[in-house]
C-alpha cells in the first residue's frame, strides 16, 4: 500500500485553514461594503436639522433663545400664551391643537432674522393697534427670505405684515379678521410695504379691511388667493412690475385696485358681488389687464347718473398705455367707465354683455375702442355683418347722444327700452360717422369669443 507523500499531507492538514480564510475574508469584505454604504447616511443624518420639543409658553421661549440655527422648533398641543421673537433662522412648526395666544396685545409673533420658515401654526388673540403694526405675524427690516405656509390666523389687527424685506414666500395660510368691526378699523390680511419679489399664492383671507395690500415694492407674484368679505381683494399702491393670476375676490367693496403703479400683469382674475368697481386703474400705466372676468358689481342705493355711486365693472380714473382686452364684463350697473383722461388706452376683443350702462365716458374727445381690425363683442349691437367675416359692418357707439341725454336726466331712463329710442339710437349711430364724440367700435365682433381661464379657478 502507498504511503500519501508530504506534499498531499501537507494539502490535506491546511484545507481547513484555506477554508476558514475564505470565510473570513467574505466576512471582512462585506463588513468594509456595509461600513462604505453607512458613511453616507451617518453624515446625512448629522446635518439634519435638530428638533426640539416644547409644550408651554415658558419651553417655548427658552427654546427660541437657545435653538441652534436651522433647528426645528415643534410646539406639541397646549395654548402658549404671550408673545414671541424668533432673532434666528429656523424652523416653527405647530402640531395640531397648539394655540399661540397673544392675549389681546401686540404682535403674536415677530421675525427679526432671515431664513425663517412658520408653518403650520394656529394664532389667536394679537392686539388690534393699527398704528403700532399689531399682527399675528410681523416680519422686521432685515427678515428676508422668510417662509410663511399653512398657517390659521384669526383675530383683529393685520394677518401678516412686513416691511423692508424682501424673497417672502406666503401660501396657503387662511386669515381672517373680525367680522364685526368696522370696516377701515381692521387690519389688512396681508400687508406688505416695501417688500420685493413676494411670492403670495392659495392664501384664503375674509372679512379683514384690504385682502392682500402692496406699497412701494417691485416683482410681487400673486397667484390663487380667495378674498372675500372686505374692502378691496387686492391693492396696489406704487408698485412696479407685479403679477395676479388665477385670483377670486368677492362680496367685496372693490375687486382690484391698482393705483400709481406701473407695468402691472392682471390676468385670468375674477371678481364678483363688488360694489364700487370690479377693477380700478387709478393712474396706473403700461399695464395688461387681459382675460379677467368681472361680473355683477352693483352699488347698493345707487344714484342715477352719478359716476360715482354706481358700481363699474372696470374704471379707468386718469390711466394710460393700458392694454384691455378678452376681459368678460357682465351685469355690472356701469360696463366699463373712463375719465380724467384716460384716453390713451387699448381696449379690444372685451365682451360687454348686458350692462345696465354699457360704457360711461367723460370727456369730449373720440375714443376708438379696436385694434387691427378687430373691436369688442357687444350684446346691445344692432348692426349686421354681409359679408360674413364676423366683424359687424357699422360701427358701435355705445355711449351715443342719447345716452349723454338720459345721464342728464336719469329718470327718463324707463324710455330706454321703447322701439322709438332703439330707432333714433340707430339713426344716430349711422348718422354721426367719423365726426362722433366719445368711445367707438369701429370694428365690432358679432359673437362673443369662447371665455378662457385657468382650471384653477373651479378650485376656488
Amino acid at each position: 500500500m502507498l504511503r500519501p507523500s508530504l506534499g498531499q499531507s501537507l494539502r490535506k492538514s491546511l484545507r481547513p485553514s484555506f477554508s476558514l480564510w475564505r470565510r473570513l475574508r467574505q466576512c471582512l469584505v462585506l463588513a468594509l461594503s456595509l461600513g462604505l454604504c453607512l458613511v453616507p447616511h451617518q453624515a446625512l443624518a448629522a446635518d439634519e436639522p435638530q428638533i426640539i420639543e416644547v409644550a408651554d409658553s415658558e419651553s417655548l421661549r427658552m427654546a427660541l433663545a437657545s435653538a441652534p440655527n436651522d433647528a426645528e422648533i415643534r410646539l406639541l398641543p397646549g395654548r402658549y400664551l404671550g408673545r414671541f421673537e424668533v432673532d434666528q433662522p429656523l424652523t416653527l412648526r405647530g402640531e395640531p391643537g397648539a394655540v399661540l395666544d397673544a392675549q389681546g396685545a401686540g404682535s403674536a409673533l415677530v421675525v427679526s432674522a432671515s431664513g425663517v420658515t412658520l408653518t403650520r401654526l394656529t394664532i389667536r388673540n394679537w392686539g388690534r393697534d393699527l398704528y403700532e403694526k399689531d399682527a399675528a405675524i410681523r416680519l422686521l427690516p432685515g427678515a428676508n427670505e422668510v417662509t410663511i405656509v399653512a398657517n390659521e390666523l384669526s383675530g383683529p389687527g393685520f394677518g401678516i405684515y412686513a416691511s423692508e424685506v424682501s424673497d417672502l414666500k406666503l401660501k396657503d395660510n387662511q386669515i381672517e379678521g373680525e367680522a364685526e368691526a368696522f370696516l377701515l378699523d381692521r387690519g389688512d390680511g396681508i400687508h406688505l410695504l416695501k417688500v420685493n419679489y413676494p411670492h403670495v399664492s392659495g392664501n384664503r383671507i375674509k372679512t379683514v379691511r384690504d385682502g392682500i395690500y402692496l406699497e412701494s415694492g417691485v416683482g410681487s407674484r400673486v397667484y390663487g388667493n380667495h378674498l372675500s368679505e372686505l374692502q378691496y381683494g387686492l391693492h396696489y399702491m406704487y408698485t412696479k412690475q407685479d403679477e395676479a393670476m388665477d385670483n377670486l375676490a368677492c362680496r367685496v367693496s372693490g375687486g382690484y385696485a391698482l393705483m400709481n403703479s406701473e407695468g402691472i400683469r392682471l390676468v385670468f382674475n375674477r371678481v364678483r358681488e363688488a360694489k364700487e368697481f370690479g377693477v380700478l386703474l387709478n393712474l396706473t400705466h403700461d399695464a395688461e389687464i387681459q382675460a379677467n372676468q368681472i361680473e355683477a358689481t352693483q352699488m347698493p342705493n345707487s344714484v342715477a347718473g352719478d359716476l360715482f355711486s354706481e358700481g363699474k365693472g372696470l374704471f379707468v380714473y386718469g390711466a394710460k398705455r393700458n392694454q384691455i382686452s378678452g376681459n368678460y364684463i357682465a351685469g355690472n350697473q356701469i360696463g366699463i367707465a373712463m375719465a380724467l383722461g384716460g384716453e390713451d388706452n387699448l381696449v379690444y376683443q372685451n365682451q360687454f354683455l348686458a350692462n345696465a350702462t354699457q360704457v360711461r365716458y367723460v370727456g369730449e374727445t373720440r375714443v376708438e375702442w379696436s385694434l387691427q381690425g378687430r373691436g369688442n363683442y357687444w350684446s346691445d349691437y344692432r348692426g349686421w355683418d354681409l359679408d360674413g367675416d364676423g366683424i359687424g359692418d357699422g360701427q358701435h357707439l355705445p355711449n351715443d347722444s342719447l345716452d349723454r341725454l338720459f345721464w342728464l336726466y336719469p329718470e327718463a331712463k324707463f324710455l330706454m327700452e321703447s322701439p322709438l329710442v332703439k330707432l333714433l339710437k340707430w339713426l344716430d349711430n349711422q348718422l354721426q360717422g367719423e365726426h362722433s364724440v366719445g368711445v367707438v367700435d369701429s370694428h365690432p365682433v358679432m359673437a362673443p369669443p369662447p371665455l378662457i381661464g385657468p382650471a384653477a379657478w373651479e378650485a376656488l
